[in-house]
């Protein structure tokens, strides 16, 4: 199962990982995106160092080399502790569960050591990470949601892969207790976010609006009257429009549906009662996992490398039939965004896992994830530069910001690297590289569970 691309790209990997440590200046901030080749910064949250240093864990997982295990380990411990108490943002399932998630995980599987005071300090650092995470909450007329650093209006459809944090809270016993002593389920807070996710920031071709027309497209932010609680319009960030689809954010909601279903698994039915019992919440959550898959099959070139927002203007310059032969990065209309085949191919890859790939469908989004995962580990999408810092080239952060570097003689970004990006790249050939030996990755791996 993609054995020779899985080690050439664990190889350049390395590499990466290396030439960033030695030459990125860690006093301008995270690393967050490449210009020209070097990884930048861009002062908006810090939400992908996690990336940086989880990468590292994912290196050392795959190939057993020490070193990586070491560099991760200490930067964790010297950089990592202002993201677990940070309440300003929704982005604690990404830098957390990252860095602390992984740890434990490897701590758990006998590859970290036997310290117990290094298995507490991480349990202790993702219990709180997922009370601050619950904390910010938002209540509405049918339930709540944790809100993004926007405000206490602005529901993310990037949130739902961030729940991992309350879910690992909740698989440690941890007990939020918020004014008066009241105790909250973080169980609870993670199945009525993912709910409002589900009901508002994914269209399933039920007449929701005027555009409600292919079930599967998602909006990037939801937006709600904080004083009744009712919702009040889809909205966008980094996408073209609230009506059209921003594939990254496609992506997210594609991996995190798929990955709480496999979470949900393994959570009793008694502990699932309260918050609707196993059938509603299942019910929900697979709707959402098999439309936004179906939606990504359908509105991406053949060789499963999106364009980075299917409503892009700029598409009917490349033809009407460009859904039909493979991504081009170099177009001069617009931009593909590797990131989000990346975080998408593991979505559609655990999708087809959990649906088993006996059944049909089970089979068709396992098949379009290793699809999505060939792509990326062959060029043009893997860098074998010796000086380009990033490792999956042609991601985009915020297109309509500008942000994306433009290089000389094209009019589109492109040939450019993000964190978030490379590291879901390293998520994703792990993933592989365990299935094929038999074995699996799961971000809950780090707490045992006795629902089998």
């Amino acid at each position: 199962m993609l054995h020779p691309e899985l080690s050439r790209f664990w190889a350049l990997s390395g590499e990466k990982i290396r030439l960033i440590e030695r030459d990125y200046d860690h006093s301008k901030g995270s690393p967050v995106f490449t210009i020209d080749g070097k990884y930048a910064t861009r002062g908006w949250t810090e939400w992908t160092q996690g990336f940086e240093f989880g990468s590292g864990i994912l290196q050392f997982d795959a190939t057993g080399e020490e070193w990586f295990l070491e560099f991760a380990r200490n930067q964790t411990l010297a950089k990592m502790a202002p993201h677990l108490s940070h309440f300003g943002v929704h982005d604690h399932g990404f830098n957390n569960v990252s860095t602390y998630g992984n740890l434990l995980r490897l701590y758990e599987s006998g590859k970290c050591g036997d310290s117990q005071w290094e298995h507490a300090f991480y349990q202790l650092a993702l219990k709180l990470s997922s009370a601050v995470q619950a904390k910010r909450w938002t209540q509405t007329a049918d339930g709540g949601f944790i809100h993004s650093f926007n405000g206490p209006h602005s529901l993310f459809v990037d949130t739902i892969r961030s729940c991992r944090s309350l879910a690992l809270g909740h698989l440690l016993g941890h007990r939020f207790m918020d004014e008066g002593d009241r105790e909250i389920s973080l169980l609870g807070r993670l199945v009525k976010h993912a709910k409002a996710t589900a009901q508002y920031s994914i269209y399933y071709g039920e007449n929701r609006d005027i555009y409600d027309l292919e079930p599967g497209r998602t909006t990037h932010e939801a937006v709600f009257n904080t004083v009744s609680g009712e919702f009040r319009c889809p909205a966008t960030q980094q996408g073209y429009s609230a009506f059209s689809t921003w594939t990254r954010g496609l992506a997210w909601a594609m991996l995190g549906f798929s990955e709480q279903l496999e979470f949900i698994r393994e959570v009793s039915d008694e502990q699932l009662t309260p918050h609707g019992g196993r059938d509603d919440i299942v019910t929900v959550f697979l709707k959402a996992a098999r439309a936004t898959c179906d939606f990504f099959i359908k509105n991406t070139p053949k060789d499963g490398i999106p364009y980075w927002d299917t409503g892009a203007p700029g598409l009917s310059g490349l033809g009407c039939d460009y859904l039909n032969t493979n991504s081009d990065p170099f177009n001069e209309h617009e931009p593909v965004d590797s990131s989000a085949a990346a975080i998408g191919a593991q979505g559609l890859l655990r999708l087809g896992r959990y649906l088993g790939e006996e059944s049909e469908d089970g089979r068709k989004y396992f098949q379009a994830g290793l699809t999505v995962a060939r792509s990326l580990f062959n060029s043009p999408y893997l860098s074998d530069s010796e000086t380009h810092q990033g490792l999956i080239l042609h991601s985009i952060y915020h297109r309509p910001n500008g942000w994306d570097h433009i290089p000389m003689g094209s009019k589109i970004p492109r040939g450019e690297s993000s964190m978030w990006g490379d590291y879901h790249a390293r998520e994703l050939a792990l993933y592989i590289g365990k299935l094929a030996d038999g074995s699996d990755y799961r971000f809950f791996d780090c707490v045992p569970t006795t629902n089998e």
